[in-house]
This record gives C-alpha cells, structure tokens and sequence, in this order.
C-alpha cells in the first residue's frame, strides 16, 4: 500500500515570522494546527521536515542529527531569503532542543520549547517511541504481524548510532543552554512519558534571558500540539509572541 508522505508548509500572513520545529520519528503535521493558528494571527509560519522523517523507518535511520541541524538552519535562511528579518522559533520535544541550538547560534526573537528533552536518561522511552512509529508505519503498509515484529527487532538493531548521535545533540545543547539570552517561553505536559519532564525546570532555570517563562499543561501528554489543551497553548504562544519586541 502506497502512503502519502507529508511534507513541508509555509504559511505567509504578516511581517513577524515563526519557524515550526517538529520532534523526533514526527514531521510538518506535529505543528500544522499550531501554523494555521499563528496564519489567522497575521504570523507566517515555516515547518521545515528533517531528513529522514515523515518517510519509512528504514530512512530514517540513514539519516543523523547533523543532517537535522542543516535542514533547521536552511529553514531558517529560507525565512530570510523569503524577506523575513524577524524570526521567532517554537519546537516540540526534538524540535525543541534544535530551537535552542539556533537561540545560540543566530539572531532569533524569541524560543518556544515544547517538552523538550534535556537528560539523555530516557534512552529507553526514546527507543520505545522509535519502536512504536516504526510499528505503526509497517501497519499502516499492511504487513503481517510476524513481518512488522521481524522488521522492528531489525530497525532497533540498526538504531543504535542513531541514539548516541541524538544523546550528543541533547547534552551539546544542555551544555550550552546559558549562552541563551532572548525571550523564552518553556512548555512541559505533565502527563508527558516520552522525557524526563524535570527538563523543563532545568531550561528555564538555566537560560539567562531576561525575559522567561514557563508553564505546565496537567492534561496533555508530549505531542502537546495535538493533544486535550491544544487551543489554550495556541493561545498561550501567540500571546508570547505578542509580548516580544519586534
């Protein structure tokens, strides 16, 4: 069965322009509800897809967090070759630690992050997740069960360089995240079993913006975007948004 792959979206409204980062085996989807929000606001929003992700299992695994960080910064050129020189950055869990990269790394306006994981303690949850979309993608292509359990045991098998290159990527930026100086806005669900939510606290307390805030979300789980509180978080970047200084 052939699957439509999604893709990425730009969504031109106004001159302030916000770059969607999604999180980890996810894509543009994670945060289309969350551009379209922002669209009717008079904010363009870009969500770039990482290589590798929103295809099967097997190429994701080809790809690493290098390549990852390259696709977010060409995201971020595409903004500015579009004309926008004001750009702020919202990422969810993954998406979330590259946003951070690139408040270090560039001259952003302001950083959202969404459950995003600071501890690589949580090798195993990240591995479930993995096992989890990769099982879910082989459903989808109607494969017999025996085939998808034999197919999954082989992906996690070949995974292995894959996570060391995602713990590298979390504790370069932990090990950085005090060279942090614009406006943050730290999200964390409360029900959230993919990170150590505890990442959260260490974000905010450790950013040395001026400008900081954080907030939990008790009935929502990591893929916040899409979960019970959606609309209340929607609301809750725009008026972040609002508040900086463009």
């Amino acid at each position: 069965m052939k699957i439509k792959l999604p893709e990425p979206f730009t969504f031109e409204a106004g001159d302030k322009a916000v770059l969607l980062l999604h999180g980890f085996t996810g894509h543009s989807a994670d945060v289309r509800m969350l551009g379209r929000f922002l669209e009717k606001k008079g904010y363009t929003s870009h969500a770039p897809i990482y290589r590798g992700h929103g295809q099967p299992p097997e190429e994701l695994i080809k790809s690493n967090p290098e390549q990852w960080w390259a696709d977010v910064e060409a995201a971020y050129n595409h903004l500015q070759d579009l004309g926008y020189e004001e750009i702020a950055v919202a990422g969810l869990s993954l998406g979330g630690v590259l946003g951070l990269k690139l408040a270090y790394s560039k001259n952003i306006k302001g950083i959202v992050t969404m459950c995003s994981p600071m501890f690589f303690d949580n090798e195993q949850e990240l591995t479930k997740g993995f096992r989890q979309f990769s099982t879910e993608f082989k459903q989808l292509e109607k494969k017999d069960k025996e085939v998808i359990e034999e197919e999954v045991n082989q992906l996690m098998d070949q995974s292995k360089d894959l996570f060391k290159g995602v713990a590298t990527t979390i504790n370069e930026v932990k090990t950085n995240i005090d060279m942090i100086y614009t406006p943050t806005f730290v999200v964390q669900a409360k029900n959230d079993k993919m990170i150590n939510t505890d990442s959260a606290n260490y974000i905010y307390e450790n950013v040395e913006a001026s400008k900081k805030d954080m907030k939990w979300y008790e009935e929502s789980g990591h893929v916040i975007t899409m979960d019970k509180e959606k609309d209340q978080l929607h609301e809750d970047i725009y008026q972040f948004l609002e508040s900086l200084d463009w």
